[in-house]
Protein backbone atom coordinates (compact mmCIF):
# COMPACT_ATOMS: atom_id res chain seq x y z
CA UNK A 1 0.00 0.00 0.00
CA UNK A 2 1.06 3.66 -0.96
CA UNK A 3 3.98 1.84 -2.84
CA UNK A 4 3.83 4.15 -5.87
CA UNK A 5 3.59 7.59 -3.28
CA UNK A 6 6.24 5.91 -1.27
CA UNK A 7 9.11 4.93 -3.98
CA UNK A 8 8.18 8.48 -5.33
CA UNK A 9 9.22 10.03 -1.97
CA UNK A 10 12.32 8.16 -1.60
CA UNK A 11 13.24 9.04 -5.04
CA UNK A 12 12.81 12.82 -4.24
CA UNK A 13 15.46 12.45 -1.37
CA UNK A 14 17.93 9.89 -3.37
CA UNK A 15 18.33 11.71 -6.52
CA UNK A 16 20.38 14.35 -5.25
CA UNK A 17 21.16 15.72 -1.82
CA UNK A 18 18.45 18.69 -2.43
CA UNK A 19 18.62 21.88 -0.54
CA UNK A 20 15.44 21.28 1.29
CA UNK A 21 14.81 25.25 2.03
CA UNK A 22 13.94 27.96 -0.90
CA UNK A 23 13.41 32.14 -0.43
CA UNK A 24 9.95 32.57 1.98
CA UNK A 25 8.84 35.14 -1.12
CA UNK A 26 5.30 35.01 -2.80
CA UNK A 27 5.61 32.78 -5.73
CA UNK A 28 4.85 34.07 -9.26
CA UNK A 29 1.22 32.28 -9.21
CA UNK A 30 -0.20 31.62 -6.28
CA UNK A 31 -1.44 28.18 -6.31
CA UNK A 32 -5.12 28.24 -4.05
CA UNK A 33 -4.15 23.90 -2.88
CA UNK A 34 -0.29 24.91 -2.41
CA UNK A 35 -0.27 27.96 -0.78
CA UNK A 36 -3.88 29.36 0.70
CA UNK A 37 -5.81 25.81 1.24
CA UNK A 38 -3.43 25.46 4.22
CA UNK A 39 -3.48 28.55 5.54
CA UNK A 40 -7.28 29.19 5.72
CA UNK A 41 -7.56 25.32 6.99
CA UNK A 42 -4.51 25.94 9.84
CA UNK A 43 -6.41 29.26 11.10
CA UNK A 44 -9.64 29.82 9.90
CA UNK A 45 -11.88 26.68 9.64
CA UNK A 46 -12.27 26.39 13.06
CA UNK A 47 -14.48 29.25 13.21
CA UNK A 48 -15.33 29.51 10.09
CA UNK A 49 -15.49 25.76 8.49
CA UNK A 50 -17.43 22.70 8.30
CA UNK A 51 -17.94 22.04 11.61
CA UNK A 52 -21.89 24.35 12.30
CA UNK A 53 -21.40 23.56 16.17
CA UNK A 54 -17.98 25.97 16.29
CA UNK A 55 -19.05 27.92 13.20
CA UNK A 56 -18.73 32.16 13.72
CA UNK A 57 -20.98 34.65 12.15
CA UNK A 58 -22.23 32.19 10.10
CA UNK A 59 -19.69 32.01 7.49
CA UNK A 60 -17.52 29.02 5.80
CA UNK A 61 -14.37 29.81 4.42
CA UNK A 62 -14.41 25.97 3.23
CA UNK A 63 -16.66 26.81 0.54
CA UNK A 64 -15.75 28.87 -2.25
CA UNK A 65 -19.26 30.30 -2.08
CA UNK A 66 -19.06 31.44 1.54
CA UNK A 67 -15.42 33.12 1.21
CA UNK A 68 -16.38 34.90 -1.96
CA UNK A 69 -18.38 37.01 0.26
CA UNK A 70 -15.66 38.28 1.78
CA UNK A 71 -13.21 39.11 -1.24
CA UNK A 72 -13.39 40.18 -4.31
CA UNK A 73 -11.19 38.37 -6.93
CA UNK A 74 -8.15 41.20 -8.26
CA UNK A 75 -9.87 43.66 -6.21
CA UNK A 76 -7.50 43.52 -2.80
CA UNK A 77 -8.93 46.60 -1.48
CA UNK A 78 -12.64 45.91 -1.65
CA UNK A 79 -11.97 42.30 0.20
CA UNK A 80 -13.40 42.42 3.64
CA UNK A 81 -10.93 39.03 4.44
CA UNK A 82 -8.00 41.02 3.53
CA UNK A 83 -8.70 44.45 5.57
CA UNK A 84 -9.77 41.91 8.62
CA UNK A 85 -6.51 40.01 8.47
CA UNK A 86 -4.44 42.83 7.95
CA UNK A 87 -6.35 45.21 10.82
CA UNK A 88 -4.61 46.77 13.98
CA UNK A 89 -8.04 46.65 15.60
CA UNK A 90 -8.19 43.84 18.62
CA UNK A 91 -11.66 43.66 17.72
CA UNK A 92 -11.70 43.37 14.14
CA UNK A 93 -8.56 41.00 13.49
CA UNK A 94 -8.83 37.54 12.08
CA UNK A 95 -7.73 35.27 13.18
CA UNK A 96 -8.80 36.98 16.50
CA UNK A 97 -5.89 37.44 19.40
CA UNK A 98 -7.93 35.15 21.95
CA UNK A 99 -7.89 32.26 19.11
CA UNK A 100 -3.85 31.88 19.93
CA UNK A 101 -3.82 31.85 15.87
CA UNK A 102 -1.83 34.37 13.91
CA UNK A 103 -0.67 35.40 10.29
CA UNK A 104 2.70 36.20 9.19
CA UNK A 105 3.32 38.73 7.08
CA UNK A 106 4.59 35.78 4.13
CA UNK A 107 0.76 34.35 4.72
CA UNK A 108 -0.65 37.81 3.95
CA UNK A 109 1.11 38.51 1.32
CA UNK A 110 0.69 35.19 -0.16
CA UNK A 111 -3.43 35.64 0.45
CA UNK A 112 -3.36 39.25 -1.21
CA UNK A 113 -1.43 38.43 -4.39
CA UNK A 114 -3.53 35.16 -4.96
CA UNK A 115 -6.65 37.74 -4.71
CA UNK A 116 -5.02 40.12 -6.96
CA UNK A 117 -4.39 37.15 -9.57
CA UNK A 118 -8.30 36.51 -9.60
CA UNK A 119 -8.16 34.08 -6.52
CA UNK A 120 -8.86 31.02 -8.56
CA UNK A 121 -10.51 28.64 -6.19
CA UNK A 122 -10.05 25.13 -7.00
CA UNK A 123 -11.28 21.39 -6.08
CA UNK A 124 -9.56 19.09 -3.20
CA UNK A 125 -6.65 17.47 -4.97
CA UNK A 126 -8.15 14.19 -3.63
CA UNK A 127 -11.52 14.96 -5.40
CA UNK A 128 -10.08 16.22 -8.56
CA UNK A 129 -9.39 13.45 -11.33
CA UNK A 130 -6.21 12.04 -12.22
CA UNK A 131 -4.01 13.69 -14.39
CA UNK A 132 -0.58 12.53 -16.10
CA UNK A 133 0.91 16.14 -16.59
CA UNK A 134 3.48 15.94 -19.31
CA UNK A 135 7.16 16.50 -17.79
CA UNK A 136 8.79 20.27 -18.03
CA UNK A 137 11.18 20.76 -20.18
CA UNK A 138 15.01 21.28 -18.88
CA UNK A 139 18.29 22.12 -19.62
CA UNK A 140 20.31 19.81 -17.92
CA UNK A 141 19.13 17.38 -19.55
CA UNK A 142 22.26 14.99 -18.82
CA UNK A 143 20.99 14.75 -15.21
CA UNK A 144 17.70 13.29 -16.00
CA UNK A 145 17.85 9.34 -15.36
CA UNK A 146 13.66 9.57 -14.92
CA UNK A 147 10.34 11.45 -15.71
CA UNK A 148 10.55 12.60 -11.87
CA UNK A 149 13.80 14.09 -11.75
CA UNK A 150 12.82 16.44 -14.73
CA UNK A 151 9.94 17.82 -12.42
CA UNK A 152 13.02 18.62 -9.58
CA UNK A 153 14.77 19.63 -12.46
CA UNK A 154 12.89 22.54 -13.38
CA UNK A 155 11.92 23.75 -9.81
CA UNK A 156 15.73 24.11 -9.21
CA UNK A 157 16.73 25.64 -12.44
CA UNK A 158 14.12 28.25 -11.46
CA UNK A 159 15.67 28.70 -8.50
CA UNK A 160 19.49 28.91 -10.33
CA UNK A 161 20.27 25.58 -8.79
CA UNK A 162 21.08 22.07 -10.26
CA UNK A 163 21.18 18.75 -8.20
CA UNK A 164 24.24 18.35 -6.23
CA UNK A 165 26.82 14.91 -6.82
CA UNK A 166 24.79 11.55 -6.65
CA UNK A 167 25.48 9.68 -3.69
CA UNK A 168 27.76 6.91 -3.15
CA UNK A 169 26.06 3.41 -3.17
CA UNK A 170 27.06 2.56 -0.12
CA UNK A 171 25.14 5.54 0.89
CA UNK A 172 22.78 4.66 -1.52
CA UNK A 173 21.99 1.59 0.28
CA UNK A 174 21.77 2.97 3.91
CA UNK A 175 19.44 5.70 2.97
CA UNK A 176 16.95 3.67 1.69
CA UNK A 177 17.09 0.33 3.52
CA UNK A 178 16.19 3.37 6.35
CA UNK A 179 13.79 4.97 4.23
CA UNK A 180 11.72 1.78 3.81
CA UNK A 181 12.51 -0.77 6.89
CA UNK A 182 13.99 1.55 9.44
CA UNK A 183 17.20 -0.29 9.42
CA UNK A 184 20.32 0.03 8.70
CA UNK A 185 21.68 -2.76 5.85
CA UNK A 186 23.84 -5.35 6.94
CA UNK A 187 27.61 -5.71 5.69
CA UNK A 188 26.20 -8.45 3.01
CA UNK A 189 23.62 -6.76 1.84
CA UNK A 190 25.85 -3.41 1.10
CA UNK A 191 28.77 -6.50 0.37
CA UNK A 192 26.37 -7.48 -2.82
CA UNK A 193 24.63 -3.97 -3.74
CA UNK A 194 28.40 -2.88 -4.56
CA UNK A 195 29.10 -5.79 -6.73
CA UNK A 196 26.33 -5.35 -8.47
CA UNK A 197 26.88 -3.87 -11.57
CA UNK A 198 23.66 -4.15 -13.33
CA UNK A 199 21.33 -1.31 -13.94
CA UNK A 200 18.80 -2.13 -11.89
CA UNK A 201 21.02 -2.82 -9.40
CA UNK A 202 18.95 0.02 -7.18
CA UNK A 203 15.63 -1.34 -8.44
CA UNK A 204 16.67 -4.99 -7.05
CA UNK A 205 17.27 -3.55 -3.55
CA UNK A 206 13.84 -1.28 -3.23
CA UNK A 207 12.26 -4.51 -4.32
CA UNK A 208 13.72 -6.58 -1.73
CA UNK A 209 12.96 -4.02 0.89
CA UNK A 210 9.01 -3.94 -0.17
CA UNK A 211 9.08 -7.87 0.22
CA UNK A 212 11.01 -7.77 3.87
CA UNK A 213 8.44 -7.64 6.68
CA UNK A 214 10.03 -5.15 8.20
CA UNK A 215 8.83 -3.17 5.48
CA UNK A 216 5.39 -3.07 6.99
CA UNK A 217 6.76 -2.59 10.33
CA UNK A 218 8.73 0.89 9.71
CA UNK A 219 5.16 1.86 7.65
CA UNK A 220 2.92 1.07 10.52
CA UNK A 221 4.70 3.28 12.92
CA UNK A 222 4.21 6.20 11.12
CA UNK A 223 0.67 5.40 10.45
CA UNK A 224 0.14 4.14 14.62
CA UNK A 225 1.60 7.54 15.20
CA UNK A 226 -1.02 9.41 13.59
CA UNK A 227 -4.05 7.08 15.33
CA UNK A 228 -2.61 8.01 19.09
CA UNK A 229 -1.79 4.25 19.27
CA UNK A 230 -0.56 2.74 22.35
CA UNK A 231 0.07 -0.47 23.97
CA UNK A 232 -1.21 1.38 27.47
CA UNK A 233 -3.24 3.51 28.72
CA UNK A 234 -0.53 5.29 30.52
CA UNK A 235 -0.24 8.62 33.18
CA UNK A 236 -2.33 7.55 36.00
CA UNK A 237 -4.25 4.27 35.02
CA UNK A 238 -0.94 2.94 32.88
CA UNK A 239 -2.66 -0.31 32.68
CA UNK A 240 -2.66 -2.60 29.61
CA UNK A 241 -4.82 -2.11 26.30
CA UNK A 242 -5.73 -5.34 24.32
CA UNK A 243 -4.86 -3.76 21.19
CA UNK A 244 -2.00 -5.13 19.29
CA UNK A 245 -3.85 -7.35 17.35
CA UNK A 246 -4.82 -3.84 15.90
CA UNK A 247 -1.12 -2.78 15.34
CA UNK A 248 -0.59 -5.90 13.80
CA UNK A 249 -3.48 -6.03 11.31
CA UNK A 250 -1.88 -2.78 10.09
CA UNK A 251 1.50 -4.22 9.70
CA UNK A 252 0.35 -6.98 7.47
CA UNK A 253 -1.69 -4.69 5.38
CA UNK A 254 1.35 -2.68 4.89
CA UNK A 255 3.41 -6.11 3.53
CA UNK A 256 0.36 -7.14 1.43
CA UNK A 257 0.19 -4.03 -0.52
CA UNK A 258 -3.26 -3.69 0.57
CA UNK A 259 -5.74 -0.83 -1.67
CA UNK A 260 -6.37 2.01 0.41
CA UNK A 261 -10.04 1.64 0.41
CA UNK A 262 -10.02 -1.54 1.87
CA UNK A 263 -7.55 -0.42 4.66
CA UNK A 264 -9.67 2.22 5.28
Amino acid sequence: MFSRLLLTLVALVLTGEISASFAQTPAAKVDFDRDIRPILSDRCYLCHGPDAGTREADLRLDLREGAFEVLSPEKPEESELLRRINSDDEFEIMPPPDSNLALSKHERQLITKWIEQGAEWKQHWAFAPRSDPAPPKVHGTDLVAGEIDRFLLARLEAEQLSFASLASKEKLIRRVTFDLTGLPPTLDEIDAFLADDSADAFEKVVDRLLESEHYGQRMASDWLDIARYSDTYGYQVDRDRYVWPWRDWVIRAFNANMPYDQFI
